[in-house]
């Protein structure tokens, strides 16, 4: 595998601010850097996709709202940092993400809600095998620059268990 996932340390701030500052224009109009990248760092499902050679940083992927109870679900959001995007590295990683997220949180639903002009990120989901379930409209406010739609979509643990 060319890549692996890790949580991010503190030691990190400095490449990933590196890393948004490279990939700000890249990423617009779908994201924008965090206020605070310290306190990205510490939350609590954020991975790094990191490569296997150098340990480089050139993703993350972060679950979020995990609901247990009758839900045992969660949001995916993640983001690819630039020159890194379209060199497999994010396909690579989401398949251990979603292991992470199934074999070890044991999660039995995981969504990703993506904006609909957004093509290798519905591209990146649609081939890990999610399934796109619907459209919310005017759903987020990315960046405090106003609503966006996004396209819901989602995968199922084929094996969750109850505990």
């Amino acid at each position: 595998m060319n890549v692996y996932l890790r949580q991010p340390e503190r030691a990190d701030l400095e490449e990933l601010s590196e890393c948004y500052q490279n990939s700000e224009i890249f990423h617009r109009p779908w994201s924008y850097p965090p206020k605070n990248v310290r306190a990205y760092l510490e939350e609590e499902h954020r991975q790094l996709v990191c490569l296997a050679e150098t340990g480089e940083i050139v993703g993350t992927f972060n679950i979020s709202a995990i609901i247990r109870g009758h839900f045992q679900s969660a949001y995916l959001s993640y983001e690819v940092f630039h020159p890194h995007q379209a060199n497999g590295y994010m396909k690579a990683g989401i398949r251990l993400l979603l292991n992470y997220a199934f074999e070890e949180l044991n999660l039995h639903r995981l969504e990703a809600n993506i904006q609909p002009g957004n093509k290798a990120s519905i591209s990146l989901v649609a081939k890990a095998g999610f399934v796109k379930e619907g459209l919310s409209k005017s759903y987020l406010n990315i960046g405090g620059k106003g609503w966006k739609d996004h396209e819901r979509w989602a995968i199922l643990n084929p094996k969750w268990r109850a505990i």
